[in-house]
Order: structure tokens, then C-alpha cells, then sequence
């Protein structure tokens, strides 16, 4: 049967009215009957999570979100949670970033389905790229894609300077992790998962780093853990084998950066923007620092009158790599 913590749990989570969790929960119970023989039972309840998943996923779609409860206590200064309105589609992505991110969409939304056959959704994913190309606004849009809450690892609230506190804490995470269902995302990723060869401290920050393998390693969850970093040569090599994939970022190529022009101007604007001389000009530029570029534009339109042509936008664009050097 469940076992206390589970139940529990259950009951928490109808008084909190947090459908999602509830889900979540009943599902691993489900299968926790199944995994002890108990077919008749499992299939029972299946039965029942069938029957009110597509009204829990209507209602998460639908205007009203599920509420998240700030973390207390323990948890207090370790995660920062909210719910994302993004999705995949908002994202520009290169077709290769795009099939790597709808399957691990379509794993992690009928990872019950593999389960029954023995197989894991992919779940652990490590992001590496320059600043601006999307690590975060992807770690954002896959938790609007599976309606599932967004937590944010505060590295400063888990790196201490007290010798074994870290390592403490970073089982209280993956602990949460087990317990709550959810998109976790590690940014920054090289300030724990540096490589122990490069470390000038061989003390506390490669116990850090050996107790996230550990528990990264053995962990088996419904959640989606993310990893992300500017620095991909830091990161000790051990790692690179523990995650299901490795996505790059990339600066963005002519045609991106076309389709991000387009994305955030009007299309009456175009008129007057000679795309192809500027996409050649300032090739190099990040999705951010374009999206930037057209903001500031749209801005100086509303508030100045200026005019959104090719002379404006090569302005704009003067600035922000001025800025960049």
C-alpha cells in the first residue's frame, strides 16, 4: 500500500489545491502498487488518474494556474519558484535544438507509457552556450510546455562557508526534487560543477561537487533537472556521461536573426529595414542583445517619434556592440 508520506502528501496537496502534485502523486502510487505485484489495484487506479488528468490538464490551461507555495523553512533562500506562460514555440531555436526539445517533451509527457516497458524519460539535461542564446528562456518554455512549476537553484544561498553545509543542502534539493514534481534549473552551473582538476580549493568545493554526482546520479524522479553554463570548459568531465542530452547554443545565424527581427518588429516596420545589410553587418549579435536592439527601437518610436528604419536599428546597433567591447 502507500506509504505514510505518500499519503499524506495526497492530502496536502487537495487541501493546497495543487491538481498537479495531487497527479503526481497518485500516479506514484500507482506505480509503486504495480512494482509490488499488485496489478489489479494499479490498474484501478490508473483507471482513475485517466479519468481526471485531461480535467487537470484543462484547468492548467485554461486561465487559472496551479499555486505554488513558497518554500519555507529548509528550503527557504534555496529555490526561487514560479509558474512560465512560455512555451517551445516562442522560442527561435535551430532546427536541431528544436527535435532535441520536443522529444524530451514528448518523453517527459507520456513518460508512464515508457515506464511500463522499462525505459526512463529523459529528465537530466545540460545546457551550453554563450550569454543570450536561450539556456534560460528554454529551461522557462519547457516548464510552460508541461505546465509544471519553474524552480531556480540560488547557487549563494547554496554555497557556504561552512564546511559540510553546502553538501547539506544540496540533498534537501534533491530531496524537493523526489517529493514535487517540476522543472529544476541549476544556472551557472560551472560555480558547483567545476572541474576538480582546474580547483585552487581542493576542500569544500570538490565535496560540493562529489555530492552532486552522487545524488544527481541516484536520482530517479518525475521532474526535469536542468544545467546551464557559459563556460564549458570549466566543468570537470565527469559530468558531460550523467545527463540524458547536451544541447548547444549558438550565436544565431543570418536566417535566426532574420526570424528574431520579425518576431519582435511589426511587419509594417520591414518597409523601411533593409534586413539582409543589417543581418550581414552585425552578424555576432545574441538573441538578447537583438531583442534589446528592437525594444529600444520600438521605444524611441513610441516616445521620440523616430522613425523604425535601417538608419535607427544601425544605431541601436552601434550602441549595444560598443557597449559589448
Amino acid at each position: 500500500m502507500a506509504t505514510a508520506a505518500q499519503v499524506k502528501a495526497l492530502f496536502e496537496s487537495y487541501k493546497n489545491g495543487d491538481d498537479a502534485r495531487f497527479k503526481a502523486i497518485a500516479t506514484q502510487i500507482m506505480a509503486y502498487e504495480k512494482n509490488k505485484g499488485n496489478t489489479n489495484f494499479a490498474k484501478d487506479l490508473d483507471d482513475l488518474i485517466k479519468g481526471f488528468s485531461k480535467r487537470i490538464d484543462n484547468k492548467i490551461s485554461s486561465t487559472s494556474v496551479v499555486p505554488i507555495v513558497a518554500p519555507q523553512g529548509e528550503l527557504s533562500g534555496l529555490f526561487e519558484a514560479k509558474y512560465s506562460n512560455i512555451k517551445l514555440e516562442n522560442l527561435i531555436l535551430s532546427d536541431n535544438l528544436s527535435i532535441k526539445l520536443n522529444r524530451v517533451v514528448k518523453e517527459q509527457q507520456e513518460q508512464q507509457k515508457l515506464r511500463e516497458y522499462g525505459l526512463q524519460p529523459k529528465s537530466k539535461l545540460l545546457l551550453l552556450g554563450l550569454p543570450g542564446t536561450g539556456k534560460t528562456m528554454t529551461a522557462e518554455a519547457l516548464a510552460g510546455q508541461l505546465h509544471l512549476p519553474l524552480f531556480t537553484i540560488q547557487l549563494d544561498g547554496l554555497i557556504s562557508k561552512y564546511m559540510g553545509e553546502a553538501s547539506a543542502k544540496l540533498r534537501i534539493i534533491f530531496d524537493q526534487i523526489k517529493k514535487v514534481r517540476g522543472v529544476y534549473f541549476f544556472d551557472e552551473f560551472d560555480a558547483i560543477g567545476g572541474s576538480r582538476e582546474l580547483m585552487n580549493d581542493v576542500g569544500e568545493m570538490r565535496r560540493i561537487l562529489n555530492s552532486f554526482l552522487q545524488f544527481f546520479e541516484n536520482s530517479r524522479t518525475d521532474s526535469l533537472i536542468i544545467a546551464a553554463t557559459n563556460h564549458e570548459k570549466l566543468l570537470d568531465k565527469a559530468l558531460f556521461r550523467r545527463f540524458d542530452d547536451v544541447l548547444r547554443y549558438e550565436i544565431p545565424n543570418a536566417d535566426l536573426m532574420k526570424k528574431t527581427f520579425f518576431k519582435y518588429l511589426r511587419k509594417e516596420d520591414f518597409k523601411n529595414i533593409d534586413i539582409d545589410s543589417l543581418v550581414k553587418e552585425y552578424s555576432g549579435f545574441s538573441y538578447a542583445e537583438l531583442s534589446k536592439v528592437c525594444e529600444n527601437a520600438i521605444k524611441k518610436n513610441i516616445l521620440d517619434g523616430d522613425e523604425i528604419d535601417t538608419r535607427l536599428i544601425s544605431e541601436l546597433m552601434n550602441e549595444a556592440k560598443e557597449q559589448k567591447e
